[in-house]
């Protein structure tokens, strides 16, 4: 049986956080990644819209810069060891490429709040609320709600817009972040949110 909830809306201030939409994650030459058009382009539509109300871009990445960094994660899933500064892997898939004034957030485990600066530059922003796109909804997507709830953001799961290589775990994971951290809505209802600012 669900739990009662209330749906959140977003804030005053929203920020967008695109996840680990890098080349590892949407090439399937990667072994971390599959190919994701549909997801790809869903991003851009919020991507273009928030950049067209002028409301904060937040990019992440998987960075791995020596062998001490995430060591337990790494010896678990080797495949993470391409992901190094100088690999392509790394690097924001062109389709979403990056503009002056959005922010790079490095980071080495699931969250992208986890041992990074994310909370702090979000707060130093005015942010009140994220909407949360990205790779993969049962693992860094999944993680960074979490965190973001924990952190006191309303978060906002744009459906279309985050993937996984299992679409089991897409729809369970979709199905239980709206049960408890957020709330998954569409594209278009992002997008209609968004057009009051």
């Amino acid at each position: 049986m669900d739990l009662d909830r209330k749906s959140v809306a977003l804030g005053a201030k929203p920020a967008l956080v695109l996840v680990d939409m890098i080349n590892g994650f949407t090439h399937s030459e990667c072994a971390l990644g599959t190919d994701c058009p549909d997801v790809v382009a869903a991003n851009k539509q919020l991507l273009d819209a928030f950049r067209a109300q002028g409301l904060p871009v937040f990019f992440t990445t998987v960075v791995y810069r020596d062998d001490a960094q995430a060591r337990v994660f790494r010896e678990r899933i080797n495949a993470l060891n391409v992901l190094t500064p100088d690999s392509r892997w790394v690097k924001i898939d062109e389709r979403l490429a990056m503009q002056d004034g959005e922010v790079l957030i490095e980071k080495q485990w699931a969250s992208s709040f986890f041992k990074t600066d994310l909370d702090e530059q979000l707060k130093a922003l005015g942010v009140d609320s994220i909407v949360v796109t990205g790779l993969t909804t049962s693992g860094c997507v999944r993680a960074t709600v979490v965190d973001g709830l924990q952190n006191d953001y309303a978060v906002i799961v744009a459906e279309e817009a985050v993937g996984d290589r299992n679409p089991e775990a897409h729809k369970a994971n979709l199905f239980d972040m709206h049960a408890k951290y957020a709330d998954v809505q569409s594209v278009q209802q992002v997008l209609a949110s968004l057009s009051r600012f």
